[in-house]
Order: structure tokens, then sequence, then C-alpha cells
């Protein structure tokens, strides 16, 4: 694989305090670069503390600006000076939108906004956009024996909201790109996660959480035979840092995905690890007609039915082979995602809880 000489001057960040944008901007602050985070306000200090604690060391000061999706005005001086964008930011609902316009038009209007502010800022060379297997699977098909890869692509026309904002974001993304002149090109990347869990560095909650914090807390009764496709935040990250400079990722979809885990799988991963720790951790899978009872009476609920049984694989040689990231196991990214959910605050401290496993450093030889 080719070494990438690229000269990366400052390197914007979209979303810089979400979930997978914090670790994005941590890994490029770590390898020396430049970078400026777009929030949504700087006031808001569970949001942006968290990144200016997040490599003290730092080569360069982390710089943050203000900027809005649905603002376009707002990502001129955003981009300006900028050579590579990462575009991370965009909705993630842990429940059911009202209407899907709450999350697709942000999705898709604040992809093309912040693409446009590209094409007239006139220094970006590359521009990195966090898409979703959403946006190659579309979802839980039904379909066995089908490895998805790159090329595939969902109907728009039968996917959930979510699935359907990914898409759409993405092709608009591929589409504005292709139409450029040639004198305002800049190359794309796109990176498409599958479910992503790892360790939370911000202070505010996200939808990543949502299935380790409610098994902690025992808040389901008993299991759905559900099955996820899981990468860990941290490899994400790298990706979308490979992406950003690797001449091989230029044009290109990345799917990132570590392997594929049940729901009953993760729940005795936990209590292997936290009922000695005072965590009564659901283990029991209910019947798939428990599940489909429950679901005319509760919506979150309803939107798992269609997932029940069902695995959905996908190909991950481009994460391997052309970004170089070697994934992590999903047992690792299970127990460190737990263990920052609660030392987080986000899962109460129960009175046997002792903390995440020291990590020994070897004294340094002379």
């Amino acid at each position: 694989m080719a070494s990438a000489e690229v000269d990366v001057q400052l390197v914007l960040v979209t979303g810089a305090s979400g979930y997978i944008a914090s670790h994005v901007v941590q890994q490029l602050l770590k390898n020396g670069y430049r970078v400026r985070g777009t929030v949504r306000s700087k006031k808001n200090a569970t949001k942006v503390q968290h990144l200016l604690n997040l490599c003290p060391d730092a080569q360069h000061e982390l710089e943050l600006v203000e900027a809005d999706l649905l603002d376009v005005e707002s990502w001129k001086p955003a981009v300006d000076g900028c050579s590579h964008v990462i575009h991370v930011a965009s909705p993630f609902p842990s429940e059911a939108p009202k209407h899907e316009d709450e999350i697709i038009k942000p999705a898709l209007e604040g992809t093309l906004n912040v693409l446009k502010a590209c094409q007239n800022a006139g220094t970006v060379k590359r521009v990195v956009v966090t898409s979703s297997i959403a946006a190659v699977s579309g979802g839980f098909t039904g379909e066995s024996n089908v490895v998805f890869s790159e090329k595939d692509w969902p109907n728009v026309d039968t996917i959930g909201t979510y699935e359907k904002s990914k898409t759409l974001a993405e092709k608009a993304a591929w589409d504005f790109v292709d139409k450029l002149k040639v004198i305002e090109k800049f190359e794309l990347a796109v990176i498409n996660p599958a479910f992503v869990m790892g360790p939370m560095l911000s202070g505010s909650d996200c939808t990543s959480m949502v299935v380790l914090k409610k098994l902690l807390q025992r808040q389901m009764p008993a299991l759905a035979k559900i099955n996820f496709a899981v990468v860990d935040v941290r490899d994400v990250a790298e990706g979308h840092v490979k992406a950003m400079t690797l001449p091989e990722a230029a044009g290109k979809r990345h799917i990132m995905c570590a392997d594929n885990i049940w729901m009953k799988e993760i729940a005795i991963i936990l209590e292997d690890e936290f009922k000695s720790q005072g965590y009564n951790v659901p283990t029991w899978v209910s019947p798939d007609i428990g599940i489909k009872f429950f679901a005319l009476f509760d919506k979150n609920v309803r939107l798992v039915v269609s997932a029940l049984g069902k695995v959905t694989v996908f190909d991950n040689a481009r994460m391997r082979e052309v970004l170089g990231v070697q994934p992590r196991s999903i047992k690792e990214t299970v127990i460190d995602m737990s263990y920052s959910i609660i030392e987080g605050g986000f899962v109460p401290k129960k009175s046997k809880y002792h903390g995440p496993p020291k990590v020994e450093v070897k004294p340094t030889e002379s």
C-alpha cells in the first residue's frame, strides 16, 4: 500500500462533540494535526469541556467554532483555510421521530451545506463523510446467505427513516462531487460503520449506549433475538484519519465492521464481567411472539420486530486491507464501553463496583 504523503494544513471535524467525532478529534490531535471542530454552541460545557481535555500534550491547540447543519452561512467561516474536512455530524435518533424530516433534512441538507462550503473555499483537498452500513444494506433486509459490500445500496422506498437519511445524504455527496467543475474538484471518501460501540469520551448521552445501559440496569426483563454487526468507535476514528490521506481511499466507500454478535452474547459478556460487581444483567431470550406482543404497545419495541432472528453480514476487506485497520474484539469493545458508561454516571455505581482494570505501565529501561 502506498504511503500517504499529503500536505495537511488544517482539518475540520463537524459535530466535534459527538460520540464518533470526539474520537476522531482525539486521534487527529495525537497524530499532530491542526484541528478545528464545529459545535452548535461553545457555551454548552457538557458538549465542549471534554474536547478541550482530549489531548493535553497536543502539538496544536484544538480550535472550536459554532456551526449548525441547517445554517448554510455558518459553514463558510468553519471551512475557511481548511485542507481537509471530516464530516461526521448527522442525527442518530434513539427512537422513531414524529416526522421523517426531523432526521432526513439535517442529514441531507447538512451534508450539502458542508460540501458547498468546501467548494467555495477553494482550499479543500479531500472530504471524508461518515455514512453507515444503513446506506449499504438498508437495515435488516431478511435476506440470508448474502454478504453486503461497498457496491450495495438499499431501495429508499422500502427502508426506515434513519436508513433513508443516511442513504440520501451519502448519494447526494457522491452526486455533488461528481458534478463539480474541474477547477473546483476535491476528493471524497466515505466511511460506512456498523453499529458503533466502545468507550465514550463525551459527558453527554448518546444513542450507541442505549443497549448496554438497559442491560446493566435490567430495564428489559428479557432479551430479543437480535443480531448486531458491531465495530469499535476507536477503529472507526482510525478509519476516518486513514481515509483522509491514503491515496487508495479517494473515491471509495469503506465498510467498517468487526463482527456480528447476538444480544444474548452481549448480555453474557456483561454478566461475566459485572455480576460480581452487583449488576443483574438479563440473559433469558424471549420468544419472538412475546416481543411482537409488546410491540403493539411500544413504538420503540416495534422498531426491532423486523430484525428478529436475522443476521446481516458485511465484507470488511477494505477496512483491513486498504485502510489497514485491524478491528478490536467485540468483547473488548463491550466491556470498555460499559465501564465508560458507569464511570460517566449514566449507570449508577453499585456498592461492589471496583472500576475498570488498572493498566500496568511497565517502567522504561534506562
